[in-house]
């Protein structure tokens, strides 16, 4: 018997972890595709007229158990990954890629998809109905149900090809950044780091059975050597390496792979009749056009730009007074804090013993109370993949809602970075509401024997952003599975999670939770009012920075017959080039690294990120002029998480707020 192909003996149908080995997953996964391909030959064959309940309905909820496979597979290659687990998920990504077409392309599946679309008047659907109807005929169309046989030959291969390059770009990045360390045998070198942080490099060290310190690449440790030491030449050694990160001609090199993605996804999308795969990817986001993207993007940078260089002359100011004439990126950080501290006397160290986990994930578990009725109470009897993992039971006025689980500390096993995913969806069938298992992925500093693991400021807001998402997947109340959560237009699908970090910066809420760890003294009021004023700080630094990789983003899928003869540093060079305020490093490129776009599910989407800004930005107002925990508030924005993808995301918008979002709320927050 194997494991993953029955239902799970855990509570709640949790996914089994410590019953499950390596080598149960591709038996597994052929098994229920092989299940689910059943599914599909049932609505084929049956006989009976299409309807939109044995057709439409039917299908939405196939392959149920499959996903679920899915993702406890895929997420434990992003959490804890190892050799095996990578080796495998190059032999099930085309499988279940060659599944996926093999369903979309079924000619018979689609011509009785085809028949309740074009009969769709004479059923009485309801808006979410409607909807899944029309997601399902669009999204056939889009994966090529209207194509002749040999086209649909070449679009699945593509689809292949995709699949499998870029997971490998993934594992690159990730081996890239493991190989990589700094062994620190002289402690004046670590001149000006906190000794916090010296505490747990010298733990990375004995971990790998070193004396002395080692720092790595991984964020918690390279972002404090990059913001304090004094080292100059240490912090340029460490931001070379960084930005050498599959950049290096090596083994785990991505520049080829980058062009042979771009060049896919062109083909794709000229297989489906679109200019180009931004043309096809922003067919079903909000802003709907590259047009309106580009227009977007570079209205922002108009308005940023001074700010931003106004900002970068105070820092070379700093600088300057230190003896470095020329200022670079790799001393961004450093003077950064440094002007930080002498305008608002305080830095990430002082704030960070305000900032212990336990209490952070208490506030944000406080706020969802507060605002939604959610509790949470650990659970120990449910399996876990990592002794480092926590699962909570969340449940809404006493009903359970949800599981939870969270894992916060970096491994090797463990891509870089923060973010929510989902062990299985919300959905109602059979008269039973069938609740979400979601997960929070970071990569916060680990205790030590010595100190529990304390936050930056920019962590606590990280811990906010990530649980925004949470909140969506856990308050899911719809019909259909993919119609639930996160599953709405990705450029709408950044407002819970960037409008939740808002509540970071409000002196009433901060109060409630920002105390020292040792001797419990609330954070003072003047160090509240100091984050509130370094809110909007470097604020036009940051503001250039995503609209440079929103940009970059555009321009790799709209113009990819420019890589043939170019390389994908004079690429990335010449469309950032309007957004760059230091020089650039010929031997450094971010894109080899820009695992959002050539991985996750951001290509042609990275301004998704300013594009929800604005919309979370317009949300935050209506709160603020009204109470930030008003109930009746709280209870029309508890109604658009829980719609997930069943309406139109502007008319949830609005419907929410009551009109349209407006940029200038936005703009009014980041520049006053």
């Amino acid at each position: 018997m194997n494991i993953l192909t029955e239902k799970f003996n855990t509570p709640y149908h949790s996914a089994p972890f410590g019953d499950i080995k390596n080598e149960d997953y591709l038996p597994a996964f052929k098994e229920l595709i092989q299940k689910s391909e059943e599914e599909i030959n049932a609505i084929v064959n049956n006989s009976d007229a299409p309807t939109f309940e044995n057709v439409i309905e039917a299908l939405a909820y196939s392959g149920e158990q499959l996903d679920v496979v899915s993702n406890i597979f895929f997420n434990l290659n992003s959490a804890e990954t190892s050799d095996q687990l990578q080796q495998i998920a190059q032999e099930v990504s085309p499988i279940l890629t060659e599944y996926s077409s093999k369903i979309s392309q079924n000619e018979a599946l689609f011509n009785k998809i085809k028949k309740v679309y074009d009969e769709k008047e004479k059923y009485n659907l309801n808006e979410e109905q409607a909807m899944l109807l029309n997601e399902t005929y669009k999204g056939f169309v889009r994966s090529g149900a209207l194509l002749n046989e040999e086209d649909k030959e070449k679009l699945k291969k593509i689809s292949m090809d995709l699949s499998l390059k870029s997971l490998q770009f993934g594992q690159n990045v990730l081996a890239s950044t493991n190989a990589y360390f700094k062994h620190i045998t002289n402690k004046e070198q670590l001149a000006g780091i906190p000794e916090a942080i010296i505490e747990q490099y010298a733990e990375e060290a004995k971990e790998r059975n070193l004396e002395g310190w080692v720092v790595t690449l991984q964020y918690p440790s390279y972002i404090p050597f990059m913001t304090y030491a004094e080292n100059r030449d240490l912090r340029k050694e460490l931001a070379l390496a960084n930005g050498k990160k599959s950049f290096d001609g090596g083994e785990f090199d991505n520049q080829n792979l980058i062009k042979e993605l771009l060049h896919l996804k062109q083909q794709k999308a000229e297989l489906l009749g679109y200019k180009d795969y931004a043309d096809f990817v922003l067919e079903e986001r909000m802003a709907k056009s590259p047009v309106k993207v580009f227009d977007f993007l570079n209205e922002l940078l108009t308005k940023a730009k001074p700010y931003a260089a106004k900002e970068i002359e105070e820092l070379k100011s700093l600088a300057k007074a230190d003896g470095i004439e020329e200022a670079q990126g790799y001393d961004h950080a450093f003077y950064a804090e440094k002007l930080r501290k002498e305008k608002y006397d305080f830095n990430d160290e002082e704030l960070k013993p305000y900032f212990p986990l336990d209490q952070v994930q208490d506030a944000v578990f406080g706020l969802s109370g507060k605002l939604f009725g959610l509790t949470f109470e650990e659970r120990n009897d449910i399996p876990k993949y990592h002794e480092d993992v926590k699962v909570y039971e969340v449940k809404e006025n006493g009903t359970y809602k949800s599981l939870l689980y969270v894992d916060y500390f970096p491994r090797k096993g463990k891509r870089a970075g923060a973010w929510m995913t989902s062990y299985k969806n919300q959905y109602k069938q059979n008269g039973e509401n069938s609740r979400p298992h979601i997960s929070i992925v970071c990569n916060f500093s680990k205790p030590t024997k010595d100190t529990p693991s304390l936050l930056t400021f920019q962590e606590v807001t990280t811990l906010f952003h990530e649980f925004g998402h949470a909140l969506h997947g856990m308050m899911a109340d719809t019909q259909y599975p993919n119609l639930s959560g996160t599953s709405v237009k990705w450029d709408f699908v950044e407002l819970p999670s960037q409008f939740l970090e808002n509540f970071c910066y409000e002196p009433e809420f901060l109060k409630t939770f920002a105390k020292h760890y040792k001797i419990g003294d609330v954070l003072p009021d003047e160090k509240i009012e100091k984050i509130e004023q370094s809110k909007n700080f470097m604020e036009g630094y940051q503001t250039l920075r995503q609209i440079s990789f929103g940009l970059l983003d555009m321009n790799y899928h709209t113009k990819v017959a420019e890589l043939e003869n170019e390389s994908v540093k004079a690429f990335e060079d010449k469309y950032t080039k309007a957004t760059a305020l230091y020089p650039t490093n010929p031997e450094t490129a971010m894109s080899p690294s820009f695992s959002h776009i050539f991985q996750g599910g951001y290509s042609a989407g990275y301004y998704s990120y300013k594009w929800a800004e604005v919309l979370d930005a317009d949300a935050f107002q209506y709160f603020k002029e009204n109470g930030i925990f008003n109930p009746e508030i709280a209870a029309k924005y508890k109604v658009l998480l829980s719609s997930g993808g069943t309406k139109d995301p502007m008319e949830l918008y609005k419907n929410f707020r009551g009109s349209e979002p407006k940029v200038e709320s936005l703009l009014k927050r980041a520049f006053g």
